[in-house]
């Protein structure tokens, strides 16, 4: 019987991503048993109301669901709590302020990855409610790292990767000009694209190795709940 501390899921946002990031948990995690495992409590709360519709353009407001599940996943036992979305980071500190346990920061824990890295310049890759909410942008600024985001004619192809076919389910990228977007990021100086999106690490795994190299801040953020609930960690990242 292992000591590890819980961790809690805030979940649908979107589902694969969730449950995507419960597996990246999993596998960053030393076990050669079931008992060797992290206690995992996930609330894929699909009441959840979209966050860039809600940052942009007046929509629902997302923070009465996130509360409830944060609160749902504290009263069950969690001992710290992540969120399976980028764009819901905009929204950390009202989450924090109803709670008495942690809440792990995506974006700042891989702020802190890359500058571990030896990076200086990031190129952001998100939905429009991340890339203008400066959730990425903050993060990077204070651990001292430029960011660089697409033009508006490559954010709407990212956005119809992450709208019309992750969360859609349509795993064809053909119609979208991929290479167009990586090569549009070098020429501004990126030297890795941060994949700011649960949706993007799904949709990159398919596409394969690609001219700049990835940093997945869900695989960041396992890692750093393996840590937190004091599992051993594996050392190749998957």
């Amino acid at each position: 019987m292992n000591n590890y501390k819980t961790i809690g899921i805030i979940g649908g946002m979107g589902p694969l991503a969730t449950y995507d990031l419960a597996e990246k948990i999993l596998n960053n995690t030393v076990a050669s048993c079931d008992q060797d495992n992290i206690p995992v409590l996930i609330d894929c709360n699909t009441r959840i109301a979209d966050r860039t519709a809600a940052i942009l353009h007046g929509g629902d407001d997302p923070q009465p669901e996130m509360k409830k599940s944060a609160k749902r996943l504290e009263t069950a036992g969690a001992d710290v709590l992540m969120m399976a979305c980028n764009t819901a980071h905009y929204f950390y500190d009202s989450i924090c302020e109803d709670i008495s346990i942690p809440v792990l920061h995506m974006p700042r824990l891989t702020a802190q990855h890359l500058l571990n890295m030896g990076v200086k310049k990031a190129g952001i890759l998100a939905t429009d409610g991340t890339c203008q909410s400066g959730v990425y942008g903050d993060a990077l600024k204070e651990a001292g790292i430029e960011s660089v985001y697409p033009s508006g004619e490559k954010q709407k192809l990212i956005m119809s990767l992450i709208y019309d076919h992750v969360k859609a389910g349509i795993m064809d990228f053909s119609d979208l000009d991929i290479d167009g977007i990586i090569a549009e990021m070098q020429e501004k100086g990126a030297e890795t694209l941060i994949l700011g999106c649960t949706e993007l690490p799904v949709a990159f795994d398919l596409i394969g190795k690609t001219a700049l190299p990835t940093v997945d801040p869900t695989v960041v953020l396992a890692r750093a709940a393996v840590s937190f609930a004091g599992a051993p960690l594996k050392e190749i990242q998957k």
